[in-house]
Order: structure tokens, then sequence, then C-alpha cells
């Protein structure tokens, strides 16, 4: 059994911890300042409370560090402030000159880690990319859980590397179809792309009405990531415009974070910057 610290049991986190958890291991988490929906996964998930950062590390040989990409030095800084001596693995979207910090500031005890696919609730989704010289220490807390490891051994940050050119795509493209739908209904020839998309690009149409409901509720949380693969394409001397615009488009879906049901026609008003008030 290996003592593991989650930072922080948010819907992919808390789906980590219970594989951990379900693995033999002990999870704990903090509770300080966290809401009363993530104390309900945490417990649902089978994890142990701690009041504080420096009551669990105490009681760990693993930090497991998945958050929003804007917070992952913060939180790599609080666990070393603690002088904690064990694991650091962060799984954070973020490019790979962020995660460079995180292995300066750790060492060789750093693990770069990059999550494709969705909270591992069922088999075969999803997937951990792990990178570092403990990186097979991660990989074999994991063993035989539904979260599938893939340890990269070209360097020390290529799992970030690996994440940010996958949701470089997937997400950069659903951005990208969200700003089309928007332009055609500023111009007012959405049944125009419709019916051509329909004739031409089969299956697009769909896609485009799919995207805004399933985004919604996180594009707070990949506008951030679209700015850390924007880095990851300037770092590598290729144009980061792209990721930048499509960090924009999440951006303006921000607020709508909490809606538990919106139309793809709610979206592009969010998007072309429109409110019922305006109308």
């Amino acid at each position: 059994m290996t003592r593991v610290l989650l930072l922080h049991p948010g819907a992919m986190g808390s789906s980590l911890g219970n594989n951990l958890v379900e693995n033999g291991h002990e999870v704990y988490w903090v509770s300080a300042s966290r809401s009363d929906a993530t104390v309900a996964r945490a417990a649902q998930a089978g994890l142990t409370r701690t009041g504080s950062l420096s009551e669990a590390i105490t009681e760990v040989e693993v930090v497991l560090s998945v958050c929003p990409p804007e917070n992952a030095i913060e939180v790599g800084n609080a666990v070393a402030d603690t002088k904690f001596l064990g694991t650091y693995c962060d799984a954070n979207a973020i490019a790979p000159s962020t995660s460079q910090i995180l292995l300066d500031i750790f060492g060789e005890r750093y693990v770069d880690g990059g999550i494709v696919g969705p909270p591992a609730r069922v088999h075969g989704h999803t997937r951990l990319y792990l990178s570092g010289s403990n990186a097979h220490q991660i990989a074999g807390l994991f063993q035989s859980t539904r979260v599938q490891t893939e340890v990269l051994v070209n360097g020390p940050l290529t799992a970030s590397a690996m994440k940010m050119c996958y949701a470089g795509y997937t997400k950069g493209t659903a951005a990208l179809i969200l700003g089309i739908r928007a332009l055609a209904e500023h111009y007012g020839v959405s049944s125009a792309l419709q019916a051509e998309w329909s004739a031409s690009q089969n299956s697009l149409w769909d896609r485009s009405e799919r995207i805004g409901p399933g985004t919604s509720r996180k594009a707070w949380r990949f506008a951030p990531e679209m700015r850390e693969i924007a880095k990851t394409f300037h770092s590598a001397d290729l144009p980061s415009g792209f990721h930048n615009a499509a960090a924009e488009i999440y951006s303006r879906m921000a607020s709508l974070k909490h809606e538990e049901e919106i139309e793809t026609s709610t979206v592009l008003q969010y998007l072309l910057n429109r409110t019922e008030s305006d109308s």
C-alpha cells in the first residue's frame, strides 16, 4: 500500500483517487476551503479527509496534483514549502515549459503527467501519460485499474507535450467549430452553412450541435488549457495565435459553468457577446 495525497478531488481527480483506493492504496485529500460538492465527491470516492496540507503531507509518500492548469505552479510551490521529500506528480494540462518549473522545484522526484479522456469510471477510456525518473512508480499505483498508464521515455517533460498535442486538436478544433457557427450566426448564413455541411462535410453540423452544450460547463477550464497549448507552440517556434483565439472562445463561455442545460443557440449568443438585454 502507498499513501497518496490527491490535490484536488474534482471530477477527474476524484475518479483517479477512487481507482487508487480500489487498488489498495490510501488516498488523502485536504478539505480546507473546499466546497460541499468536493466534500461529497471525496467521500463517494473513499478518500481520507485531512484538514490542512501540513497535516496531510506528513502521512504520504506521493503527491498527485490534479487541478486547473493556472493553479499548477501555486499548488507545487505550496507542497514544496512543506519540505515534502516524496514523489510529486503533476497531472495537469500544462505546457512543457510550465512543467519545467515544477521539475526545477522537485528535481528527480518530479513526475510529469498528462490525462487524456474522461473521468476514469469505465475501462478503456482514460489514459495517464507519464514521464520522468519516477514515472514507473506512479504507473505502478494504477496497475490493473480503469486508468491505463503510458510511460514515455524520450524526455522528462514529454507527458505534458503529449497532452498539449492531443488537446490542441480535440479542444482546439471544437473551439474553431464553435467560432465558425457564431460567425455564420452573425452574418445570417447558418441555414446555408447547415445545408452545405450536410452535403459536403458529413456529420459536421451534428457535431457542432453537440459541442456547445458539451463544453459549456467546462469552458472555464479549457480557456487556460488553450493558453498553455499556445505557450507550447510558441516554445517550438510555431504559430500560437490559433490557440490563443481558442482561449478567447472558451473564455466567453466561462460564465456558463453552472448551467445544467444549455442550447447551442445560447452558446452562440455568448460567443457573440450578446445577451437578452441586448435584443
